[in-house]
C-alpha cells in the first residue's frame, strides 16, 4: 500500500510543478485558457509519471498507458488548435473578473486560486484509474488482457471516435459563416446534445473496465476517477453551464433541447 501512495504523491508533486509553471507562463501573456488543453495533457503526464515509477512491461500497465496516451493528445491538440484560433475563453474572462472584484485579488492571484491550483487536484482524482492500474498491473502482472479488459478497451475506443468525430463536426460547423447563431443537429449532433462529452465518459469508464480486469481492488480505489468526471460532464462545468450561456445566443436552442438526448445518444423525439 505504501508504494502506491508513494507513486501517487509524486505524481500530484510533480503535476503541481508542472501547474506553477503555467502558471508563471498564463501571467506573462495574461490568458489562462490553455490550461483546458493541459486538462488533457496533464492525464497524459500522469500516466507516464506512474509507468516510469512503476514500470511499462505489463500487459495491462502497456493498455492502460496507450489508451490514456491516446486520448490524452488527440484532446490536448484539438484544444490547442481551438485556443491558438479562437484566443482567449471568454467564460475564464469572466470567472477572473469576478474573482477580482469579490475579493479584491490581483489577476495573478486569481488566475492561480481559481484556475490553475483547482484543475490540479480534479484532474488528479480522474486519473486514478490509469494511475492505480498502471501500478497494479506492474504489483501482480497478469500474462494477459481478460475479456473484461478488451471489453474496456473497446469502449475505450470507441469514446475517443465519437468525441473525435463530435469535435470535428462542431469545427466545420463553426468555420461556415452561415450557421452563426444556429444550432448544429446533424451527424452526432441529432442524437446528443454533447457527444464529446459522452465520448469522454465512454473513454474513461473504458479505461476503468481495463483496471477492474485487474480486480476489485485496484477497481474500487479507481471508481471515484469516472463517476468524477461524468458528474462533472452532466452537473457541474460541463454540459450545465455550457448550456445556460446557449440558451441565450441561440434562440432555437430551447427545440434542439427538447427534443435531443442530453447526454447518451438516442433517437431525437419526434413532434406530437
Amino acid at each position: 500500500m505504501s508504494d502506491v501512495l508513494l507513486l501517487l504523491a509524486t505524481n500530484f508533486a510533480g503535476l503541481i510543478g508542472v501547474i506553477l509553471i503555467l502558471w508563471g507562463i498564463a501571467v506573462v501573456i495574461r490568458d489562462v485558457s490553455f490550461i483546458d488543453a493541459f486538462w488533457a495533457f496533464g492525464m497524459v503526464l500522469l500516466a507516464w509519471g506512474a509507468a516510469w515509477q512503476a514500470g511499462f512491461d505489463a500487459p495491462h500497465a502497456t493498455l492502460l498507458l496507450g489508451l490514456t496516451t491516446l486520448w490524452g493528445l488527440r484532446l490536448a491538440v484539438h484544444l490547442t488548435l481551438r485556443w491558438a484560433r479562437e484566443g482567449e475563453d471568454p467564460r475564464y474572462r469572466k470567472i477572473l473578473a469576478h474573482t477580482m472584484e469579490k475579493r479584491k485579488w490581483s489577476w495573478a492571484k486569481a488566475a492561480l486560486l481559481t484556475v490553475f491550483l483547482t484543475q490540479a487536484p480534479l484532474l488528479f482524482v480522474t486519473c486514478l484509474p490509469a494511475q492505480i492500474g498502471i501500478w497494479a498491473s506492474a504489483r501482480a502482472p497478469l500474462e494477459s488482457v481478460g475479456i473484461i479488459g478488451w471489453v474496456g478497451a473497446a469502449a475505450a475506443l470507441i469514446g475517443i471516435a465519437f468525441e473525435s468525430i463530435g469535435d470535428a463536426q462542431l469545427d466545420a460547423f463553426r468555420k461556415n459563416p452561415a450557421n452563426k447563431g444556429r444550432v448544429l443537429d446533424t451527424g452526432l449532433w441529432r442524437y446528443t446534445r454533447h457527444p464529446n462529452y459522452f465520448g469522454d465518459a465512454l473513454a474513461w469508464w473504458g479505461i476503468w473496465l481495463v483496471v477492474l480486469d485487474l480486480g476489485s481492488g485496484p477497481a474500487l480505489a479507481s471508481l471515484i476517477g469516472p463517476v468524477f468526471l461524468t458528474f462533472t460532464l452532466t452537473k457541474w462545468s460541463g454540459k450545465a453551464l455550457l448550456e445556460k450561456g446557449l440558451h441565450k445566443t441561440r434562440p432555437d436552442y430551447a427545440a434542439y433541447v427538447a427534443r435531443t438526448s442530453g447526454f447518451i445518444p438516442w433517437p431525437p423525439k419526434t413532434k406530437a
